[in-house]
């Protein structure tokens, strides 16, 4: 078995810019990520370090160096992009200045001890991992979020304390966006704690009592999705960025049924912190349009939604995100339900909803 490589490359004694060079690797007896490490840097020196534990992002996934070659290929196919965790901070190759991370240590020190430190060292893939150091590089982080929440379960009469302390960074845990798709194999207990923390600092309510619309009055009722209907426009030529939520099998059905080009971009698997949207929607405003870019400049046709929640925050909220990027988007989002619709042929029952959208879905 052959991997091609693409190895992130900078010297910050040497180097202006990072750059990437490529290997072609004929598996031998290479076990794991980090025996490709080990294999590269016998011809080619290379900055990482040598343990199982290190930490790396591969095809903007990340990983431990222990994982093992027949997971990188099921997972990430055999053409693999190694980077270092934190691309800003690298300082030799893979290896970056965590200083940043260490630091945020001390905004629990009157509670922890030895134990708690290492512990916490054991922690940095979660604090690079988060989506929000991308718009918030002092973001509180998700690492001494995970700490908390192990310091109030030992030292219950301290939660108060803890949580005031929480409370007084200004970038904490309201900035909080979601590690699932970005972390491999994560442990789902993760988020759990961190949404615990949010819960206790009172930044975390549930989809139904968040305000999405803001001050807009108007509800769409985008109606039921039709399963018997039968497919008369199959959108052949029409570029289609989704975004799915994770019960989106209908969804993934009708497009499996259509002859439309489905972007594949990164972008569509972030989070917008959905649930403290009424507590902090700075967040959610900066992912999204992240999200709306990127499919706007990968020449996406109209942005595909499977829920109202998600298109109240990329069509009703546009000006709020545009005043965010700096730059003017007009791209079209689009109800699964509407899709189902025009797929069908059932254009004046579409029509009743799509002239109510704020940007105008006209190429549609």
């Amino acid at each position: 078995m052959k991997l091609e490589i693409s190895l992130f490359k900078f010297d910050k004694n040497s180097d202006y810019l990072p750059y990437y060079t490529k290997h072609f690797l004929k598996i031998e007896n290479e076990k794991n990520l980090l025996d490709i490490l080990k294999t590269i840097n016998k011809t080619a020196k290379l900055g990482f370090k040598a343990s199982e534990d290190f930490d790396l992002v591969v095809n903007g996934v990340y990983v431990k160096a222990s994982i093992s070659i027949k997971e990188l290929v099921e997972n990430f196919g055999k053409e693999l992009n190694i980077e270092p965790i934190s691309i800003r901070r690298a300082n030799n190759d893979l290896l970056i200045d965590d200083n940043d991370f260490k630091d945020k240590l001390k905004i629990l020190k009157d509670f922890t001890n030895e134990v708690d430190e290492a512990n916490y060292a054991n922690l940095k893939q979660y604090y690079y991992a988060s989506n929000t150091l991308t718009y918030k590089p002092d973001y509180i982080g998700d690492a001494i979020l995970l700490i908390a929440h192990d310091l109030i379960l030992r030292t219950p009469d301290a939660k108060n304390y803890i949580l005031q302390a929480l409370n007084d960074f200004e970038i904490g845990a309201q900035y909080h966006t979601s590690l699932e798709n970005r972390i491999y194999n994560i442990d789902p207990s993760i988020e759990e704690k961190i949404k615990d923390i949010q819960k206790y600092l009172n930044f975390y309510e549930d989809l139904e009592k968040q305000n999405f619309r803001l001050n807009k009055t108007l509800i769409i009722d985008f109606g039921n999705f039709d399963e018997s209907c039968e497919i008369k426009h199959d959108f052949k030529d029409f570029n289609i960025a989704y975004y799915p939520s994770k019960n989106n099998e209908k969804t993934l059905n009708l497009l499996s049924n259509l002859n439309a080009n489905l972007l594949k971009l990164d972008t569509l698997k972030l989070d917008l912190a959905k649930n403290t949207f009424n507590k902090n929607p700075q967040i959610t405003y900066c992912v999204a349009s992240t999200i709306l870019l990127d499919a706007f400049d990968s020449n996406a046709d109209f942005l595909l939604v499977d829920t109202m929640e998600d298109f109240y925050i990329f069509d009703y909220n546009r000006k709020q995100v545009e005043k965010i990027s700096g730059r003017e988007i007009i791209l079209p989002v689009i109800h699964v339900n509407e899709l189902q619709k025009l797929a069908c042929g059932k254009h004046t029952e579409v029509k009743k909803t799509l002239e109510k959208h704020q940007i105008d879905p006209e190429i549609v």
